[in-house]
């Protein structure tokens, strides 16, 4: 039985590639969801990809992963500072956590410091770019194989 790793994406990430490229560069959601899910394949793992505005359904999605997800990589953006709804329903997932940021929030404003995520995450990579999508899914993979073990 595949094992289905969340890949969920908080706040405007609708929009990577278009906003703040000097930030956040030209990829596309849909790019980084396309190498995802290669990636994904080649891991043995199922990827559910989502992105939401709004924090109610991105906690809906961490509830719906108890049931049906084996890890979970999370881009929260801005509600990485201020959810803790987010951080209580993580709370709640038994497997894996990842946090991912594209840029290092610890060279941007203050307040990107600090992080209610990172309470509940197994792992934090920030800084990376979109490459921080494809390393968090290899560490969730790598922990989940640990389990099986």
């Amino acid at each position: 039985m595949t094992k289905t790793v969340y890949i969920l994406n908080g706040p405007n990430l609708n929009l990577l590639g278009k906003r703040q490229p000097h930030i956040y560069g030209h990829v596309t959601l849909a790019d980084v969801e396309a190498d995802c899910t290669a990636l994904g394949a080649e891991l043995g793992v199922a990827i559910r990809f989502l992105q939401s505005n709004h924090e109610g359904q991105i906690i809906d999605w961490v509830h719906e992963a108890r049931e049906n997800g084996a890890g979970i990589v999370i881009n929260p953006a801005a509600f990485t500072h201020t959810s803790v709804a987010i951080l209580d329903a993580l709370n709640t997932f038994e497997g894996p956590v990842i946090e991912v940021h594209i840029s290092n929030v610890h060279k941007r404003e203050s307040f990107r410091h600090h992080s209610y995520v990172s309470l509940r995450a197994d792992g934090v990579i920030a800084g990376c770019g979109t490459e921080g999508y494809g390393l968090g899914l290899r560490r969730v993979a790598s922990l989940l194989g640990e389990v099986a073990k």
